[in-house]
């Protein structure tokens, strides 16, 4: 009854408690919580549930029932009779504890952030509300791994995308036995979704959830670095997984796959990994199980809605202006899934068309991809359950798809749009010119090395101006002259051309199929011949004039034309910067030309430069042209160089007098200016190398900055780790100190009790060594503190009692109590009581010896007999 009473009063002094204030969930250990949801029929499930619950597992409960909103709950006093936990009826800002159950009440929808519970009022209509899948969201989001969800007996289908989210952050999602539920319509439709880990009857979920905890717990405490074995091992599951389904995961990051091991490992109760590879190789359905959950399915419709909003508003309608006339948008959803992203896509689409009214006709085809053949499969189907509704606004609904039951079917128009395939990204050939590429949540499973391999193969599969998007936790790394940010925040990317070189792309083993019999160059399609095409190459080299582009510190990009008059390969280095290559009587005024022309983002041209080349000379005209247009060349310089012929010589008056007086002046001006050139030339090649050293430099710099990014990813990782770690340890450091402030009462009650009883206590060791004694003892021997562990024969005590060492051992012997009366060398009396020393095993670690001054009583002893004596003579002499 006491705890009825407690949980009768809706929690109050728990919800007092928590009130005052709210700490965050670093100052208390965590613990696990796990939220539970039950609808028709669930009071039952709920009952078998808890009754198997240990009153002390260490979790709590937070149940969330479909309730009447009209009447008063009533549940924590029927809850209350099935358990020894304490249940209590949630009120706003409770604080969740350990080894208590908590029960939404009536008309109140319910989250929690940082382990306290937060109610609010409804706002969706009654029948329409799915409290179940609104709890396990904010779930998911506190929790994160640790979170844990149960859907029990109900009917719909509120939960399942509870459970989804749980899934999606690494939880643990549990079911009821369909066959066991008395309306299994809730569970069924979360295992049919394929996110329960365990189903089993009520009864047995908490043992289920125990034994997964215990063994998570074991399998986090082993070293983050594999060792040599363990790595072997981990080696051996990769290439199970890939015989079995033909996908190689060697390429994903292996913390990922390690952590999704070690839930396989948790579900089925296995420590370590090499019994999990012996268990892989005798279960080949366990293969596929690893497979799944190495897959990470999830997904949703319009997940981050306000960039799906977005790209509808700004991404589409900008394609659809590039094609005034009309046409057909490619896209490709890459790691589709079950397809709800493909057809998300296709939706905006529609939608877009409706708000931007382009005047040409538009159609759009999405090839949606993905290695899972099941979801494949469902995507296919385009059958989606009930529980949709809450993904997206009725009027998408009611627009995009069709009642099935009691399912939701996309509609003919949009499910015509979709192209469905399984593929590898890694393995299979891109699809090639499009307009759209959809890769959200695939990039950040994948290591740094294949993110550097498959953002230029997306590059490549766009056309001009095509649009990438990513996932929130995705960025296009050092990539940025591939692409140009249309929205950071929404991960929204534009293709930009780039004529910067790169390592040339490698395409998939399986991009250009050999046939048998032909030489792999015959399986090629030769280009027709092009009149146009041809004519124009005849012009460019015969009779434009040469010219290079260089980007804007003169490093040499592309030459067109003969330019070996003008231009030659420095001595030593290679080097293709355009000053290190201009022939001695360009340089000077190349340099000049080419600043200007980057100051003014004009054409610049110098006339009349002499330039020799052996024994011939010949004059020069230079043009320097800064590039605004177009914008993928933008920034970058084009040199052109045209021979002129040499302007006739006139006699001068000076060529005809040449010995006037000023003839040396112009000489000796003549020589300071050539070898002023010269010193400027020194000065610029100095610069030059300078550069050279800089841009190496700043090339290392690059890679170091590379190596760190992947030492700091590691080093977040290990923080993790650490984090989980500390979490562990301060559990058991709280579990510590608990029982050392119950020893602290225990050790005060004990010396309270002793002290008032005024009984003398001395505990000795087998050895009869001191181990403790109580105050008062000093009144009998010469005790101090530090006389602990000396033997007690060696202390000098003023009882009369020579022979209590050996009474002392006979007890060890015997076990049985001696008690004698002693007298002091002042005449004081103790009562002297020995005792075996008994441990809570019942073994025998010493004795107790206690002394219970008794003087009071031998003294009044003494003057009864004397009293007596007194009178029996007084008596005696009468008679």
């Amino acid at each position: 009854m006491k705890k009825l009473t407690k949980m009768t009063t809706n929690g109050k002094g728990h919800e007092a408690a928590s009130r005052k204030s709210i700490p965050s969930r670093q100052e208390e250990p965590p613990f696990p919580i796990v939220g539970m949801g039950a609808s028709a029929g669930g009071l039952e499930a709920l009952e078998q549930f808890l009754r198997h619950v240990t009153e002390n597992c260490g979790c709590a409960f937070v149940i969330v029932q479909h309730l009447d909103p009209t009447h008063k709950g009533i549940m924590p006093e029927l809850l209350q009779r099935v358990t020894a936990m304490e249940v209590f009826q949630v009120s706003d800002r409770m604080k969740v504890k350990p080894n208590c159950v908590y029960v939404i009440p009536p008309n109140k929808d319910m989250s929690i952030l940082h382990g306290v519970l937060h109610l609010f009022e409804p706002t969706a209509l009654r029948g329409l509300r799915l409290p179940i899948d609104f709890f396990l969201h904010s779930l998911a989001e506190d929790q994160r791994e640790a979170a844990i969800g149960v859907i029990l007996s109900g009917m719909g289908s509120d939960g399942t995308l509870g459970l989804k989210a749980i899934k999606e952050r690494g939880g643990i999602a549990l079911a009821q036995e369909p066959a066991s539920a008395r309306f299994d319509s809730m569970p069924r439709s979360a295992i049919n979704a394929g996110l329960t880990d365990f189903v089993a009857p009520a009864e047995e979920l908490p043992g289920r959830i125990i034994d997964y905890l215990q063994h998570t717990l074991v399998i986090s405490k082993s070293p983050p670095l594999l060792e040599e074995k363990d790595q072997s091992a981990l080696e051996k599951i990769l290439i199970l997984l890939r015989s079995r389904t033909g996908s190689d995961f060697s390429l994903y990051k292996k913390n990922t796959v390690y952590r999704r091991i070690e839930r396989r490992m948790g579900i089925h109760q296995i420590n370590r990994i090499g019994a999990y590879v012996r268990f892989l190789q005798e279960n080949p359905q366990e293969v596929e199980l690893l497979f799944k959950e190495l897959l990470i399915g999830v997904t949703s419709f319009f997940r981050d809605t306000e960039v799906w909003d977005q790209v509808r508003d700004e991404a589409i309608p900008a394609l659809l202006s590039a094609y005034p006339d009309g046409g057909c948008l490619r896209a490709w959803s890459t790691g589709c899934s079950t397809g709800e992203e493909a057809y998300s896509l296709a939706m905006c689409f529609k939608e877009a068309l409706e708000l931007a009214k382009p005047t040409g006709h538009f159609t759009m085809q999405i090839f949606a991809t993905d290695l899972d053949q099941d979801g494949i499969d469902r995507a296919r189907r385009a059958l989606y359950p009930a529980r949709i509704a809450a993904e997206m606004t009725p009027e998408r609904l009611e627009r995009f798809f069709v009642k099935d039951g009691n399912d939701f079917r996309i509609s003919k128009e949009i499910r015509e749009m979709v192209t469905f395939a399984t593929q590898n990204v890694i393995l299979d050939a891109p699809f090639t010119k499009l307009d759209i590429l959809i890769c959200r949540n695939l990039l950040i499973y994948l290591t740094p090395e294949l993110q550097r391999k498959l953002i230029p193969l997306f590059h490549y599969s766009l056309n001009p101006g095509g649009i990438m998007f990513l996932g929130s936790a995705e960025s296009i790394s050092t990539f940025t002259d591939l692409f140009a940010p249309l929205s950071i925040k929404s991960r929204l990317f534009r293709k930009r051309e780039s004529l910067l070189p790169r390592e040339p792309l490698v395409f998939p083993a399986t991009y250009i199929p050999a046939r048998p019999g032909f030489p792999k160059e015959l399986t090629m399609m030769k280009p027709a011949v092009n009149l146009q095409q041809l004519a124009d190459q005849l012009l460019l080299q015969h009779f434009s004039p040469p010219a290079v582009l260089t980007n804007n510190k003169g490093d040499i990009l592309y030459i067109s034309g003969r330019t070996g008059k003008y231009l030659e390969p420095a001595a030593g280095k290679a080097n293709w910067n355009v000053f290190a290559m201009a022939r001695e009587g360009l340089r000077f005024d190349l340099g000049n030309a080419f600043q200007k022309a980057l100051r003014e983002k004009a054409a610049v041209t110098v006339r009349g430069l002499k330039n020799s080349t052996g024994t011939d000379s010949h004059t020069v005209d230079i043009t320097v042209q800064a590039i605004v247009d177009p914008e993928a060349l933008r920034g970058m310089v084009m040199i052109i160089f045209a021979d002129v012929a040499a302007p006739p010589e006139k006699k001068t008056e000076r060529d005809s007098a040449p010995d006037q007086p000023d003839s040396t002046a112009v000489l000796e001006l003549e020589h300071e200016l050539l070898q002023s050139r010269e010193e400027l030339q020194s000065i610029r090649e100095e610069m030059h190398s300078s550069q050279e050293e800089l841009t190496s430099t700043n090339e290392e710099l690059q890679s170091t900055n590379e190596e760190l990014q992947s030492t700091n990813e590691e080093l977040t990782t290990s923080r993790e780790e650490m984090q989980s770690l500390n979490e562990e340890l301060q559990t058991v450091n709280a579990e510590q100190q608990a029982k050392m402030d119950e020893f602290s009462r225990m050790n005060d009650d004990m010396r309270n009790l002793l002290n008032s009883t005024e009984i003398i206590t001395v505990f000795l060791d087998n050895n009869l060594h001191v181990r403790r004694f109580t105050s008062g003892a000093d009144k009998l021997f010469k005790l101090i503190p530090g006389d602990a562990g000396r033997p007690l024969s060696d202390i000098v005590t003023d009882l009369q009692y020579p022979e209590m060492a050996e009474e002392s051992l006979k007890v060890l012997r015997t076990l049985a109590v001696s008690e004698k009366q002693i007298t002091t060398k002042d005449g004081r009396w103790y009562s002297v009581r020995i005792m075996p020393y008994r441990t809570t095993e019942d073994v025998i670690s010493g004795v107790v010896i206690t002394f219970a001054n008794i003087t009071a009583a031998k003294t009044l002893e003494m003057e009864l007999r004397t009293e007596n004596e007194r009178l029996k003579r007084l008596v005696e002499g009468k008679t």
